[in-house]
């Protein structure tokens, strides 16, 4: 097929104008040829079809159609909007309403009942049906773009017509693509170009479902340049903030407060950005006081009192909505689930005319418009989404229904002076895939925009006004430097810098897992310090304090689960403490004096224990933190609530060498610190999981073992330490079977001679230390004094794996020396950023951040793609030539 060069809208005039009537297939082609007309003309010059026969501009036949069809049967609205669109759909090709009826899966009662309404009704369609041009004997009629007229449209036309093509047998020499970044930069792109002055001549054509709809609209009204033909019914605020409202008396407990902050808005009603995760009806705060009373009277209220609640809350009136709902005869009835679904349905299923200033830029429907009548006009994505959905009926002839379409998006590419094509060659890490039409009109083979003609543009600076008010610092002002980190803050600043910095700027909402957290904590931190008030009762009243205050975070039906959850979690936690009682207190100051507990306060009792929730600040080492429990001088205890980590996975995720995509430094963090509290002890963290067993402790068989994660640290290199009697004789009696049976026969000085030439590899790899030359030299050792059999090679390779499970499961001093190093460079690198050296970048140290522990995902921009190194490269703002002319 090929790509016909559309006859211009001025050449497609002068063929026409002698005649008396000309047909043509689209309302905006006909309006472009009456603005034109320079002679006096009585009657319709160019006009539609269904124009023609209303004598009315077109409306909606279908919604008009379901309108009268709901006042007259007990049918659900679903099945009256599918048959009322089966029967108008038909219609146009059967050219009679009870066409229908030839396909025996439609000639059903529920297809007669409609029938025989909407037949009677005088709609666009009925007129057309007994409508005929009359043309007298020296009067003549054309008929542009037959064939994109439907068979309904064509029964009127005359014996006698004269058929203008719209299109000439000369190829259409497109313009080059024109490849940006984001729907942000074409965006961008387009409002560098328009101004109020030159609105009236620009167009935009976008898939009206696109990202590209709500952005343009919004820059638009930013720039307070006019525009029409985009928002529509639903599009208006107060629409969408009543529809919500209703919604919010079915939807439950579970609706939170961050799903209604856009009715919340409307409504005038401003809630902290901490209340965003909990439950609206739980929520203790005036700004949503009159919310959650009118969702407990809404199953007493009609309709029409929401409206006027609503109207007078906000002191706003809905008008249009009402008329809306009194044409549905809705405005007396009670509201109830299935009469807010069924109002929900008809908003989203139908388009509700709205009266609009028809001024400013032309936002056009790709899927609806043919022809756009501008000088200029711009097309918007030009993507998959701009291909037509023929109806899949037997009435539909499909490859006729293509042609139609496809001739339809030849004519609209082509229209105005001037056409420029901004388009994504990828998005989300993919390919974009340009319109399916563009397979058939081009003959050239192409995946993407980028195989074809195109040209590369970088996004624009674009002034949109002053910004925000900036207040100059004193020169001698200094940026506040960072002097320590702790282990939270160094897991996201080396996850995504970026996030990092958003965080300390951003305030975010309460998490029920920080909540239930704090609690089992404080429970914990008040055990210790008064193990003897612990009783059942006491974890009762314990349980139902905790209910009380997570229960704006839980759905009503979830709180018998909570309470389970909390029972087992508080009983946990005493059985360890009762097991592992805090001993040798009397190195640690009397007090750790930090923060507050919530059950001292509940309970009025004294929190005086020098052993939990110790809190650390050491300049010298940069690093802060609060420890949860100093079991001995030699133990720490973090209580968590989350799911364990095995030992291998806890140094893994704190790797420097090999940076983790969750980094997790806690356990790292903290051994380093207490090394110098406790100089040359061996160490140990323990991360206390007290949720880990609940499943076993329903059916009876929890192990507190199972609770616990512990790393080591060993104050001695890694390399001395392999070498050691203790090593040794590990592998003659603790490791696997091999690797016993191999080294007991073997002497621990024979075992030496081997780490007298050859340094062993830091590496927590089995089969990197087997290939290294110390893996080597220990394989032949052992063959030479054991003896050359299967066993003793398989012996090493268990003691490769069994000398890298010190280095999984624990650290030794050049790790933590390593660490201290590496927080120096940290915090000298986020000074760096502090001090506007540079911007904070959004990848972390193991490359993308992993956004699963992002918590500023909005906000981190990202460019989905290096920029090309194409010669053809041009600022997006190639288009500004044509301002000064357009604007003429």
């Amino acid at each position: 097929m090929l790509f016909k060069q559309s006859k211009p809208i001025d050449r497609l005039y002068q063929e026409v104008v002698g005649y008396d009537l000309v047909i043509v297939p689209d309302s905006p082609l006909a309006d472009a040829l009456n603005r034109r007309l320079e002679r006096p003309h009585f009657g319709p010059f160019a006009i539609t079809p269904r124009r023609l026969a209303t004598r009315r501009r077109e409306t909606a036949e279908d919604r008009t159609a379901f309108l009268e069809v709901i006042d007259e049967t007990e049918l659900s609205w679903k099945r009256i909007a599918y048959t009322v669109g089966n029967v108008l759909q038909c219609w146009e090709y059967e050219e009679t309403a009870d066409g229908i009826f030839e396909y025996e899966a439609f000639d059903t009662p529920p297809t007669q009942t409609v029938v025989d309404i909407v037949d009677s009704l005088q709609t666009s369609s009925r007129l057309l049906t007994d409508y005929e041009i009359d043309v007298g004997a020296d009067e003549s009629v054309a008929v542009v773009g037959e064939r994109q007229l439907t068979n309904l449209e064509r029964s009127i036309l005359p014996a006698e017509y004269d058929s203008i093509d719209r299109f000439t047998e000369t190829p259409f020499e497109m313009p080059p693509f024109r490849i940006f970044e984001s729907p942000a930069a074409i965006v961008d792109a387009v409002l560098d170009t328009v101004t109020r002055e030159n609105a009236t001549d620009i167009a935009i054509v976008l898939d009206a479902g696109s990202e590209y709809s709500p952005l343009v609209e919004s820059a638009l009204e930013t720039a307070e340049i006019p525009y029409y033909g985009g928002p529509g019914f639903m599009d208006e605020r107060d629409h969408r903030a009543f529809v919500q409202l209703l919604r919010c008396t079915t939807a439950g407990s579970d609706t939170r407060i961050r799903s209604v902050k856009p009715l919340l808005s409307c409504l005038g009603a401003t809630v902290p950005v901490e209340h965003d995760e909990k439950c609206l009806s739980d929520v203790d705060d005036s700004a949503v006081d009159w919310l959650q009373k009118f969702i407990r009277q809404a199953n007493e209220l009609t309709f029409g009192e929401a409206l006027n609640a609503y109207e007078d809350r906000t002191g706003r009136m809905l008008e249009v909505f009402r008329d809306e709902l009194e044409k549905l005869h809705v405005l007396e009835e009670s509201i109830t689930p299935k009469a807010i679904d069924q109002l929900t349905f008809y908003l989203e299923t139908y388009d509700i005319p709205i009266d609009r200033d028809n001024e400013g830029v032309l936002l056009a429907d790709a899927k609806s418009a043919s022809f756009v009548d501008r000088p200029v006009v711009f097309y918007l994505g030009l993507d998959e989404r701009w291909t037509h959905d023929s109806p899949n009926r037997p009435w539909v002839d499909r490859d006729e229904e293509y042609e139609r379409n496809i001739e339809s998006f030849q004519s609209l590419l082509q229209s105005g002076v001037e056409q420029y094509y901004l388009v994504q060659d990828s998005a989300g890490g993919s390919s974009v895939t340009p319109c399916l039409y563009f397979e058939d009109l081009l003959e050239t083979d192409f995946e993407r925009f980028s195989d074809l003609e195109s040209i590369r543009h970088t996004r624009p600076g674009r002034m949109t006004g002053n910004g925000f008010e900036k207040e100059p610092l004193a020169a001698d002002v200094e940026p506040e430097s960072i002097e320590t980190i702790s282990q939270s803050s160094l897991n996201a600043y080396a996850n995504s810098p970026r996030d990092y910095f958003f965080g300390r700027l951003v305030e975010t909402p309460d998490k029920h897992y920080f909540a239930e957290g704090n609690l089992f904590h404080d429970f914990a931190e008040f055990v210790v310090a008064h193990p003897e008030a612990i009783d059942d009762d006491c974890l009762e009243e314990v349980v139902e304090v905790m209910v009380e205050e997570t229960r704006a975070f839980h759905r009503d039906v979830d709180i018998e689960t909570q309470r389970t959850r909390y029972r087992i979690g508080l009983e946990t936690i005493c059985e360890y403490l009762d097991e592992h009682a805090p001993s040798e207190t009397t190195f640690l100051t009397p007090s750790s004096g930090w923060g507050r507990n919530f059950f001292a306060e509940y309970f009025d009792r004294a929190i005086d224990s020098p052993v939990t929730e110790r809190w650390f600040e050491d300049e010298s080492l940069g690093l802060k933190g609060k420890i949860d429990l100093v079991q001995s001088p030699t133990r720490l205890v973090d209580f968590k609530s989350g799911r364990r980590n095995a030992p291998s996975q806890v140094t893994k995720h704190a790797s420097i060498e090999t940076p983790s995509d969750r980094p997790n430094f806690q356990a790292l963090l903290y051994l380093t610190y207490w090394r110098h509290q406790q100089p040359d002890e061996r160490l140990e963290f323990t991360f206390f999981h007290f949720l880990e067993t609940i499943d076993d402790v329903i059916t009876g068989g929890a192990s507190l073992e199972d609770c616990l994660t512990t790393v080591t640290y060993h104050p001695i290199a890694f390399d001395e330490f392999v070498q050691s009697r203790t090593v040794f004789d590990a592998l003659c009696e603790d490791a696997a079977n091999d690797c016993n049976k191999t080294f007991s026969k073997t002497s621990y000085e024979t075992y030496l001679t081997v780490f007298d030439s050859h340094e062993v590899p830091r590496t927590r790899d089995a089969d990197e230390m087997a290939g290294s030359l110390f893996g080597e030299a220990l394989v032949d050792q052992m063959s030479d004094d054991v003896g050359d059999y299967k066993y003793v090679k398989n012996g090493c390779v268990q003691a490769f794996r069994h000398l890298c499970g010190y280095r999984k499961e624990g650290f030794f001093v050049e790790d933590l020396d390593g660490f201290e190093r590496f927080v120096d460079e940290q915090i000298e690198e986020l000074n760096c950023y502090r001090r506007g050296e540079d911007r904070f970048p959004v990848d972390g140290r193991a490359g993308e951040p992993n956004y699963r522990y992002v918590n500023n995902r909005d906000m981190l921009l990202t460019d989905s793609r290096s920029a090309p190194d194409d010669t053809q490269n041009e600022p997006a703002t190639s288009a500004t030539a044509q301002k000064t002319e357009v604007s003429r």
